[in-house]
Order: C-alpha cells, then sequence, then structure tokens
C-alpha cells in the first residue's frame, strides 16, 4: 500500500487541468507526454520549468485529426496522403514537419520561435480521448527532467518528475520509442529523426532523404530551427545603445519591453519569442537584452540568447 497519495488523475479532472493552463502527464503509444495547451506561452512555459534547465527546442503538437492541422498549418495534399495512411489507416508514430498559417494561434515559445511545427496524432486511446475534448493541440515531450530515461509507465512519471506533476495512468506504453520525424516542409520527405516509420515503410511514396550524419540525428531544434532576430542581438546589456530596442528584466526604467518587471522567470520565458519578434522591426536596428539570472529556467532563456546572438 503506498505511503503517500500518488497524483494519478481522470481524464475529466485532467481536462479542467490542461484548460487551465496546467501540466498534465499523459499516455501516449510512444512515451509519457509532459502535455500543455499548445497556444499558451504560460502553460508551455511550465513544461520548460518541470524538466529541467532545458534547452528551447521545439516542441511537437499533439492532434487529434489532419483538420486541426490544416487550420494553422500548410498541408499540401502529399503531406495530407502520408498522414491519412501513417496516422489514420495504420495508426503508427510518424510526426509532420510543416509550414505554419501566418496568423496561427501557436505558442511562439512552443514553436522556439519559428514559422515551422512538428505535428503528430497518438495512437492511444487515452491521449485520443482527452484530445477530442479539447479545442486546442498539446505539446508534449517526454514526461521525464532533461538527460533521464523517457518514461514509459506512470510510475516512470512519478520517479522522474516527482509527486507534484498529474498522470492519467494508461498502462505501459507501447512502442516506447519516440516518433519518426519527417520534414515537409519542401513537399518531399527528410527524415529528421529515425523512429518505428522506417524510410522503408515511406519509400513507397517517393524519395526520401535523411537530415543526419555519422549517427547525429538533427531532430528540430538544431540548425536552422532556432529562431534569431534580423537585428544583432546583444545579451547583458544594461545601459541601452543608439537605435537599440531593450528587452529588460526586473527594474529596468528604459527598457521598451520587460520580461518580467517582478523578476519571475517563468514569466519572462513565457514572454521571451514574443517580445523578441515585436522588437525585430523598425526604427530599431539592434535589439539588447539586460543579464538573466543563469538559474533554472533561466538558463535555458541564456542558451537561447546566446543562440540568436551567433545567428543573428
Amino acid at each position: 500500500m503506498n505511503m503517500f497519495l500518488m497524483p494519478i488523475v481522470p481524464i475529466e479532472i485532467a481536462l479542467k487541468y490542461l484548460t487551465n493552463q496546467q501540466v498534465v502527464s499523459i499516455p501516449t503509444e510512444t512515451v509519457y507526454g509532459l502535455a500543455a495547451n499548445a497556444t499558451s506561452d504560460e502553460a508551455v512555459a511550465k513544461i520548460y520549468t518541470l524538466k529541467n534547465r532545458p534547452q528551447f527546442n521545439p516542441l511537437i503538437m499533439h492532434v487529434p485529426s489532419i483538420e486541426m492541422v490544416e487550420r494553422w498549418a500548410i498541408v499540401s495534399e502529399f503531406a495530407k496522403q502520408l498522414m491519412d495512411e501513417f496516422w489514420m489507416k495504420r495508426g503508427v508514430s510518424i510526426s509532420f514537419v510543416l509550414e505554419l498559417k501566418k496568423n496561427h494561434p501557436l505558442s511562439l515559445l512552443a514553436l522556439a520561435g519559428l514559422n515551422t511545427v512538428a505535428v503528430r496524432r497518438p495512437n492511444h486511446p487515452v491521449a485520443l480521448e482527452i484530445l477530442n475534448s479539447l479545442p486546442f493541440p498539446l505539446a508534449a515531450p517526454s514526461a521525464n527532467r532533461s538527460n533521464n530515461l523517457s518514461t514509459t509507465t506512470a510510475n516512470h512519471v512519478l520517479e522522474s518528475l516527482g509527486d507534484g506533476v498529474p498522470v492519467v495512468d494508461g498502462g505501459s506504453c507501447a512502442v516506447g520509442l519516440e516518433s519518426t520525424i519527417l520534414d515537409m516542409t519542401q513537399d518531399q520527405m527528410t527524415l529528421l529523426r529515425l523512429g518505428a516509420v522506417t524510410a522503408d515503410d515511406l519509400a513507397p511514396f517517393g524519395k526520401v532523404t535523411h537530415a543526419y550524419t555519422e549517427g547525429a540525428i538533427k531532430a528540430p531544434g538544431m540548425l536552422k530551427r532556432h529562431y534569431a532576430p534580423q537585428r544583432p542581438l546583444k545579451m547583458n546589456v544594461l545601459n541601452k545603445e543608439s537605435d537599440m530596442a531593450l528587452l529588460g528584466f526586473e527594474d529596468c526604467a528604459d527598457a521598451n519591453l520587460n520580461l518580467s518587471i517582478s523578476g519571475n522567470l517563468n514569466e519572462a520565458a513565457a514572454n521571451l519569442f514574443s517580445y523578441l519578434h515585436q522588437l525585430d522591426r523598425e526604427p530599431f536596428t539592434s535589439i539588447g537584452v539586460n543579464p538573466i539570472p543563469d538559474t533554472g529556467i533561466g538558463a535555458a532563456i541564456n542558451d537561447r540568447l546566446k543562440r540568436a546572438c551567433e545567428e543573428g
């Protein structure tokens, strides 16, 4: 008998949490996911915090249908054919990277500020029941702390994240391996991450190319899949330079926008990409960012800013 109350929750309670910008671990056929409303920066920031000192890599959006994806992403006839075949007919684990429509509702934090998105339809009755009951997709990376093993049971989630995260128990995951990721942004098949769906499975539909070498898989979040502003970006700026937009933190009177006046790093993470987008325009010629504490999710903010400086 358990000595403490396990945070296992029924689906109806999980839906209330998810609707109220909270994070819930849900089962899929691959691994347990740490799920949150993919249209809410606030909710997505909680995922990064719980996973502990992450980098801001784009998250995969979990959807119940092709129709939902078509509302905010560009789905070509070829991509739709593959979705229908692998999601609806075969029910296998594959994510598709697509271009986003201009006026999409998705969290820029979940997208790492990009104009592309990775989407998948999980083949698990519990996950699908939850997704079919919500009007928004779920961002759901694996429900474990960074650098820990992926979780394939509810107990694994509790061991990795503790008892502060609600979990919907859907039994053991059938696949236990993260999904294949297929880039379809050029309307051709490029494998970004290997998984249960192989190149041989895809070959009957056309040419398959591989975006990895020597075993280093280039999954979403690597290379060009990081947002860097058009204007040069500088970190640890205390005094605004001429024509510079200043992104503040805590008490900063000269800031054009402030990530968090109260010094809340979760709030800062939630605002980061949205504010960078807003400042990346005329009349500014550069963007400066106040020093950000390099603790907790602040380390992830600084990692993202360093990458933007390198690419900007």
